[in-house]
């Protein structure tokens, strides 16, 4: 079942060709049942969500969250939210457990969706990836906003650590051929290192240290983005380290904390001070 708000996506028109945008959409929200399940490497798990449709779903930025609703106990299905005075509410109170999660892929005409799981970090959803039976409900709300980043800047800056992969791979994979790209992956496993795919030039090493290998970096010349999300505190040193970077632009910079240590669902971003 899908639920959707009246507001459609907007996208602010303009004329500059590598202007980001912002873009809202309307709160929608689906059952979707765990099809099948991949272990991509010892800390990372991939599971394939479907049957239900998603022709309504959008999601135009590459690193774009959804909710992860997870049913409360006795539970068959997690309640869907509705919006309210615009802000999300629960039929009965019966809040689910919700996690972000950046779509790797889906596929409208098919109703599917991969998402993946970093498994090194206990919690509900790690756990709902690594024992679930196929078959089992959850539900998926959102995005409701997207930021567009336009594919052609002359040059990316990807820095993350293993919750930023998705979204790492998804851009990589959507880049064209003649951009180039900067790609600075933190695990703390090297069997969870893996293979992007892209048709840009790429520049990738697996590092101990994103603010380390940042401080090598040095800003290139012409057009580009520079792209980054992890651990709170380890993003808000790498922005510092950034900003103090001769011929950065704050305005072409994205630093997002996809989670901070000692607390539970933690998003935000990073913004100019």
């Amino acid at each position: 079942m899908t639920h959707a708000s009246s507001v459609d996506t907007v996208i602010t028109p303009t004329t500059a060709p590598l202007r980001v945008e912002r873009v809202r959409h309307g709160l929608s929200s689906r059952h979707m049942q765990l099809m099948s399940r991949e272990i991509v490497s010892p800390g990372f798990v991939r599971v394939t969500l479907g049957g239900a449709d998603l022709s309504n779903f959008a999601s135009v930025g590459f690193d774009d969250h959804v909710k992860l609703l997870l049913p409360a106990a006795g539970q068959e299905k997690p309640t869907l939210p509705t919006l309210i005075d615009g802000r999300p509410h629960f039929e009965g109170g019966q809040r689910p457990t919700a996690r972000d999660f950046t779509p790797v892929r889906w596929d409208s005409a098919k109703g599917t969706m991969v998402l993946e799981f970093a498994m090194h970090e206990a919690g509900p959803a790690a756990q709902w990836a690594a024992t679930a039976q196929i078959g089992q409900w959850v539900g998926i709300a959102g995005p409701r906003g997207s930021m567009v980043v336009p594919t052609a800047f002359e040059w990316h800056w990807l820095l993350g650590d293993a919750s930023a992969l998705p979204a790492i791979e998804r851009r990589l994979a959507e880049l064209p051929a003649g951009a180039r790209a900067t790609v600075r992956v933190q695990l703390d496993h090297t069997a969870d290192q893996r293979p992007l795919a892209s048709a840009a030039q790429v520049d990738l090493q697996w590092v101990d240290s994103l603010d380390a290998a940042a401080q090598e970096l040095s800003i290139p010349e012409g057009d580009g983005f520079v792209w980054a999300a992890g651990e709170h505190n380890d993003m808000a040193q790498l922005r510092r380290t950034l900003l103090a970077k001769p011929g950065v632009d704050a305005k072409r910079m994205r630093i997002a904390a996809y989670w901070k240590r000692g607390e539970i669902a933690h998003h935000a971003e990073l913004s100019e001070d």
